[in-house]
């Protein structure tokens, strides 16, 4: 280990890598962003609403 980075073989390759972190190397995450990675979305979610056989408990709806 010299400087921060890692000297250690690439998981997915095979091949020696030098990296900051273990895990694929540049050239391997380079392809798989290019490969799989898709765009951003926005996804819409649903307003919560409680199911019917729930009941307020009896200490909250005490008079």
């Amino acid at each position: 280990m010299t400087g921060g980075t890692l000297d250690f073989t690439c998981p997915r390759c095979s091949r020696p890598a030098t990296e900051a972190f273990y895990g694929p190397c540049g050239t391997c995450r380079t392809t798989l962003r290019a490969v799989i990675g898709g765009e951003a979305r926005d996804v819409e979610v649903g307003d919560y609403e409680p199911k019917m056989n729930v009941t307020p408990n009896a200490v909250a709806t005490k008079d």
